[in-house]
């Protein structure tokens, strides 16, 4: 089905973090979340409402120091204004064609403007998703439904010539949601690790040890920070929390690109075999997450650490090509993450089914990843999209360091809450996430659209009126019909 991209407004949301949250080159207090409606018309004559949210995160997707925290949002506010000009020059097409058909001039008109790839995509991210909520609200389509009978239209194109047709067909109709998914708990850099520090004093965990007694937590992702003995030390006591749970426990380790080359990591790994206290952790560890700088990471083979343990990109997954790079490169696997784009997370699982047919064995694969989504519309889509491509668990932060949806109109807390009940409870004063067990359970998120039950309070957020600073006309190539 081709539609045509109307309308998009524009809103933006702050958020203060109950708990500093310390990840590679900063620590986050507070922070924006961008929020869009569009409108899209259909063959047909009508046209239907779509949402989409995502935080505006500093230093993820831009890290040079160059820049400051405002600027890097300012980059990300560009990078939606001008897939919006492209999305509308561009249609009508299929959702999938208004992302591949314009992704060159995207990410061209980025680099003219020093966006990075990965700050480019931003915006076709946000839009994709909201163009897939109107499209299934129209046709009374869940997002698991849509992608099954790829109404979206993804296709192998000349953008990934590595992808066969037939393939892709048989795994997306294939694709089946699971009722509930496991969480991966993040203990970040300035993270507690014992005891109840009342920092906040909110009556919710604040330290690791609380969210594994409160939330039963069996899944974590730890960050590490390049220095080694201190690194050394922190999973030292880490472990001595772990290892107190009863049954098994799973690890991934984020090397948050604080590595240039891997012999920083090796000796890490070394001294972590080495220690008695961190031998059940050694052996819990699933994965190793992006550890080498991406201005290095697709420039060297990292085969001695991956025969050790798996390692992913992350950061580096900036373009369409980046994760059969560093396949040739030892990698294993892909982060999936909604602000990277969902054709990009189903594009590269598919990739991980064709790759392992042909290798007749499970090496690649692709792990769920957050970038501190909030409750409601952002962390319900990331949550459809990774259940859809079969990912068992997820890690999920922004439950932890930002108090659910406390400062939202009541009234929208408890229309989020009755629209999905399976997946929210309202406790401690505000709405949040329901973790029973270490898991949540998300089957409401199947009604009709992308996962998206229920509305922000369009009054009570902040119009964006003007676009950012940026201004230089440019012109869309259309490739010939």
């Amino acid at each position: 089905m081709k539609i045509r991209l109307e309308e998009v407004e524009r809103y933006e949301r702050p958020m203060t973090l109950r708990l500093p949250f310390r990840f590679g080159v900063i620590t986050v207090t507070e922070g924006v979340q961008a929020v869009i409606r569009v409108r899209i018309s259909l063959p047909d004559g009508r046209s239907c409402q779509g949402v989409a949210a995502e935080s505006l995160a500093a230093k993820w997707f831009e890290k040079s120091p160059e820049f400051t925290d405002d600027q890097n949002l300012d980059q990300l506010r560009q990078s939606l204004d001008i897939a919006i000009g492209h999305y509308k020059a561009y249609g009508p097409a299929t959702p999938f064609g208004l992302f591949a058909g314009t992704y060159r001039d995207q990410q061209k008109k980025g680099a003219s403007l020093r966006l990075n790839p990965l700050v480019a995509g931003y915006g076709p991210a946000l839009l994709d998703r909201a163009i897939l909520d109107a499209l299934g609200k129209a046709t009374g389509n869940s997002f698991a439904q849509m992608i099954a009978q790829n109404m979206p239209g993804i296709a192998a194109t000349e953008l990934t010539p590595d992808i066969d047709q037939l393939e892709l067909a048989a795994f997306l109709a294939g694709l089946k949601p699971a009722p509930s998914i496991e969480l991966r708990h993040t203990v970040g850099l300035v993270d507690a690790i014992a005891g109840h520090p009342r920092e906040v004093d909110d009556g919710l965990p604040e330290s690791l040890e609380e969210a594994v007694t409160v939330y039963g937590h069996t899944f974590f992702k730890l960050k590490v920070s390049g220095v080694a003995d201190a690194d050394l030390q922190r999973l030292v006591e880490i472990a001595a929390v772990l290892d107190g749970i009863a049954g098994s426990y799973y690890v991934s380790l984020d090397g948050n690109e604080q590595y240039d080359d891997l012999d920083a990591l090796l000796h890490l790994w070394r001294c972590m075999r080495a220690s008695s206290r961190l031998q059940r952790l050694v052996a819990s560890i699933l994965f190793i997450e992006q550890p080498i700088n991406r201005k290095h990471a697709l420039d060297m083979d990292v085969s001695p650490l991956s025969r050790i343990k798996p390692v992913i990109i992350d950061e580096s997954d900036a373009e369409l090509n980046a994760f059969p790079a560093a396949r040739a490169l030892g990698y294993n696997g892909v982060s999936s993450k909604c602000c990277k784009g969902l054709y990009k997370s189903i594009l590269n699982a598919a990739r991980c089914r064709m790759w392992n047919a042909e290798a007749a064995d499970e090496r690649y694969f692709m792990s769920g990843e957050d970038l501190t989504t909030q409750a409601g519309l952002a962390v319900q889509q990331d949550l459809a999209l990774v259940n859809l491509l079969g990912l068992t668990h997820v890690e999920r932060n922004g439950h932890h360091y930002v108090n659910g949806m406390a400062g939202l109109p009541q009234h929208e807390q408890d229309g989020f809450l009755a629209a999905h009940p399976d997946l929210y409870e309202h406790s401690r004063g505000a709405v949040r996430l329901k973790i029973r067990d270490g898991r949540l359970a998300i089957g409401s998120l199947a009604g009709a659209g992308f996962a998206s039950g229920a509305h922000p309070d369009w009054a009570a957020i902040k119009p964006l009126v003007s676009p950012p600073p940026r201004r230089t006309d440019y012109k869309l190539t259309r490739p010939p019909e």
